[in-house]
C-alpha cells in the first residue's frame, strides 16, 4: 500500500505548492498521519509515507470519512478555500458499517471536487469509483 501511495503522489505537483497531500489512517480508530500542510516537497512526503505503520483492526470507513470532513478539510489542517478537494480512499475491504459509511460519504462529498474509492486485496486493486461531487441546496 505504501508503494502505491508513494507512486501516486509522485504523479502530483507537490514541490510547486499547488498540490497538498494529507493522509488519514483508519482501522478500528482514525488517525491523522499527515496533515495537508505538513510537507512542501515530494521527497519529504514520500519519506513520511514510507514511515507509516500498519495498525491493524477493523475497517471503520465511516469514521475515516467523518474525520476527513471535520478535521482534515479545515484551514487548521491546511485546507485552502477555493481550491478543489480530492479524496482517495484506499481500503483492504468492506466497511464494518456500510450504512454509516454511505451517510458519511454523502455528507463528505459536499466538500469535494472528486472522490476515488479504491479497495485493495493483496496486489490486486478493484472497485474503483470516481465521483464528481456537488452539493445540492
Amino acid at each position: 500500500m505504501k508503494d502505491f501511495m508513494s507512486h501516486l503522489v509522485s504523479r502530483l505537483d507537490v514541490d510547486s505548492g499547488y498540490t497538498r497531500v494529507g493522509i488519514v489512517s483508519f482501522s478500528s480508530s482514525v488517525l491523522t498521519s499527515i496533515n495537508l500542510n505538513a510537507h512542501t516537497s515530494l521527497a519529504g512526503l514520500q519519506s513520511a509515507i514510507n514511515a507509516l505503520t500498519y495498525s491493524g483492526g477493523g475497517t471503520n470507513t465511516f469514521l475515516a470519512l467523518e474525520h476527513v470532513r471535520t478535521t482534515m478539510l479545515t484551514s487548521a489542517a491546511g485546507d485552502r478555500s477555493g481550491v478543489p478537494n480530492v479524496v482517495v480512499v484506499l481500503t483492504d475491504g468492506q466497511s464494518h458499517n456500510t450504512t454509516l459509511t454511505k451517510v458519511s460519504f454523502e455528507f463528505t462529498e459536499c466538500f469535494l471536487s472528486h472522490f476515488l474509492w479504491q479497495t485493495i486485496y493483496g496486489n490486486a486493486m478493484i472497485s474503483v469509483t470516481v465521483v464528481n461531487s456537488a452539493c445540492q441546496s
